[in-house]
């Protein structure tokens, strides 16, 4: 296979190298064919280097730089003053070729707009959105955009969210015509703003994507539906919203599991059972965020990422850069388009 470059910021996110680096090398053992380039200071990034393996560091190009975009950052100052920022020579990287995507865990918003200034928005798009996964009863993951890339939209933007959505779940999941909905606050056809309803219009009349009309916030985890479309404001405070539901319900769980002698004994049995429920609940077990519609590969990573995590971020850049992401939006993109004006 070909070998594939990706970008790290390894100093974005809370826990920095501690985090990103280890979880670098872990990579490259899964991935033979990946190179990686660690964009950030070299002094704390060797500590984490000195004991690797000689194949994994022969994989490895580390750029210094000591300027690191803080999480209290604001998107503007920060893509004017941190011009030397990790974050920001990484997402140069993907522009200059040198790399097929980057990763970060830092600043969001500074991320979004150092992207789309360097990146540059396909053509037909006119905002980048950030998409995740989340989990389903079906066992199948549901693709949610945007989730804070863009507070308000208008329809047209919602329509072009749509259809990356779709591109991306054909491309990450293989899936063939996967069924795109809007969120709204009710099912029926009057409801929602005008935003979403004159969305909805477009959808109709759109034979390329398989819309299936609106879904209401109770049926996100319900695996009925594969990509689900929402402005900014309403996807992150829902994200938000199903990552503290889901931490609640791993407490709660665990602190039933021990209370009580005979507990405690039935759920040792039952023990591997157990930590396979709490491992699909955990919000890391989908780490990671593509923010689409740009001309490069950029993956978000939660801040607060462990290692583990942070793993899961890097294999979701490996594989929309081996399936061409981008391309395929493009392409569907101006496909789309072109039905629509004719």
């Amino acid at each position: 296979m070909t070998s594939l470059t990706l970008a790290l910021d390894a100093m974005g996110g809370d826990h920095g190298p501690h985090v990103t680096v280890p979880a670098a090398l872990r990579a490259l053992k899964l991935h033979s064919f990946l190179k990686i380039i660690l964009v950030g200071d070299k002094t704390e990034i060797d500590v984490y280097l000195h004991q690797a393996e000689p194949l994994l560091l022969s994989r490895i190009d580390v750029i210094h730089t000591d300027e690191v975009v803080s999480m209290t950052d604001r998107p503007v100052h920060a893509l004017r003053t941190r011009k030397k920022s990790s974050m920001r020579l990484a997402i140069e990287l993907v522009r200059d070729e040198r790399a097929a995507a980057c990763v970060s865990a830092g600043n969001t918003g500074a991320l979004m707009a150092m992207a789309k200034v360097l990146l540059k928005t396909l053509p037909g798009v006119d905002r980048p959105a950030l998409v995740s996964c989340l989990p389903s009863v079906t066992q199948k993951p549901v693709y949610l955009l945007d989730l804070g890339a863009n507070i308000s939209c208008d329809s047209e933007t919602l329509f072009q969210f749509a259809v990356m959505g779709s591109v991306l779940c054909e491309a990450v999941d293989k899936k063939s015509r996967p069924k795109v909905a809007l969120l709204n606050v009710g099912t029926e056809e009057i409801k929602g703003n005008d935003q979403v309803q004159q969305a909805a219009q477009i959808l109709q009349n759109t034979d390329q994507i398989n819309y299936t009309g609106f879904i209401e916030g109770d049926e996100i985890y319900s695996g009925n539906v594969d990509v689900i479309v929402c402005d900014g404001f309403v996807g992150n405070i829902t994200l938000k919203t199903s990552e503290g539901i889901a931490k609640l319900l791993v407490h709660q769980l665990k602190r039933g599991l021990t209370q009580g002698l005979f507990v405690r004994f039935l759920a040792k049995l039952i023990a591997p059972r157990i930590q396979a429920v709490l491992s699909q609940m955990n919000p890391d077990h989908y780490n990671g965020a593509s923010l689409i519609g740009l001309r490069g590969i950029v993956v978000k990573s939660h801040g607060n990422a462990d290692e583990t995590a942070y793993l899961q971020a890097i294999s979701l850049a490996v594989t929309e850069a081996q399936r061409r992401l981008p391309e395929m939006i493009r392409d569907r993109l101006e496909s789309i388009l072109l039905d629509i004006n004719n």
